[in-house]
């Protein structure tokens, strides 16, 4: 072998290995509004959160959004606004972990430039670090992806074909009235309501195996609860709604069914045998809707 090839060979065996970020159950944990941010990554289309960074990071403003144009990590716009994606290719088990990466790498970009990472972060700051968490954000549920846009930007025509082009591979999601972190869609003809629940994940499906099982999980007649799904440590269940109903009509059956979960969550000890089953048919049967 060579002294050239050995030297080689040598870089390349002492070259340190990157570090892996340890997986993390439940991500977003301790951050204000942490089911609308599971929502954002998970079950909604189009939709866009301001946040605060802290002092340390500069208490700057930044909008974190469902997705990017190309499945970027980060964009900022021609106007200089910030947009990091919670929807994108990067899973290093830390998702936490990886919006934040995003996040700090976007804001060394200049105007009007797109950040497309290359493998994933190595551990750093997570979205706990940089954050202000005493500022509790809204999320803005959209029809669109109208955010990507700058007011310059939205009187160009293909930069609207493009949003409209977008816009019709969208399900249709919308908030309901009244309820917090509860989604309504429709997707093939079908209408759904998803509820991200905020509660410990075994002590959530413990009370939806208690009102399961006593048979009352449907949400009116018709509604039917369909089953459950986990993000980001978080349960999800899901109803199967009457054919056309919206999701303004939601709002007095789900408060009813919050009333009945609170319920259940304040029983203790454990499940009795027909809870049990019920809790194993829920868990049995995980949906992906």
């Amino acid at each position: 072998m060579s002294k050239k090839k050995r030297q080689a060979r040598k870089a390349t065996v002492s070259a340190p290995r990157p570090q892996r970020i340890p997986f993390v159950v439940r991500p977003f944990e301790g951050l204000p509004a942490e089911e609308d941010l599971v929502a954002m990554m998970q079950i909604i289309p189009a939709a866009s959160m301001g946040v605060r960074l802290n002092e340390a990071h500069g208490g700057g403003e930044v909008t974190l959004v469902t997705v990017l144009p190309e499945l970027a990590q980060g964009l900022r716009r021609t106007d200089g606004e910030v947009l990091v994606a919670l929807q994108t290719s990067i899973h290093s088990g830390d998702a936490s972990r990886d919006v934040a990466a995003a996040l700090l790498a976007t804001l060394e970009l200049g105007n009007g430039a797109a950040l497309r990472m290359k493998g994933l972060p190595e551990p750093g700051e997570r979205l706990q670090d940089v954050l202000d968490l005493s500022v509790t954000p809204r999320i803005r549920v959209s029809e669109t992806f109208d955010f990507w846009l700058t007011e310059k930007d939205s009187a160009d025509p293909k930069a609207l074909e493009a949003l409209e082009n977008a816009r019709k591979e969208m399900a249709p999601t919308r908030p309901v009235p009244g309820v917090e972190h509860a989604y309504w869609c429709r997707m093939n003809g079908k209408e759904f309501v998803r509820w991200v629940r905020g509660e410990d994940e075994d002590d959530f499906f413990n009370a939806l195996a208690r009102v399961h099982a006593a048979r009352r999980s449907a949400l009116e007649e018709g509604a039917r609860f369909i089953g459950a799904f986990r993000a980001c440590g978080l349960a999800v269940p899901v109803w199967e709604l009457v054919a056309g109903t919206e999701a303004e009509e939601l709002t007095e059956p789900m408060k009813a069914m919050g009333e009945r979960l609170e319920e259940a969550l304040a029983v203790t000890g454990p499940l009795d045998a027909h809870a049990r089953r019920a809790k194993a048919g829920i868990i049995s049967r995980q949906v992906s809707l």
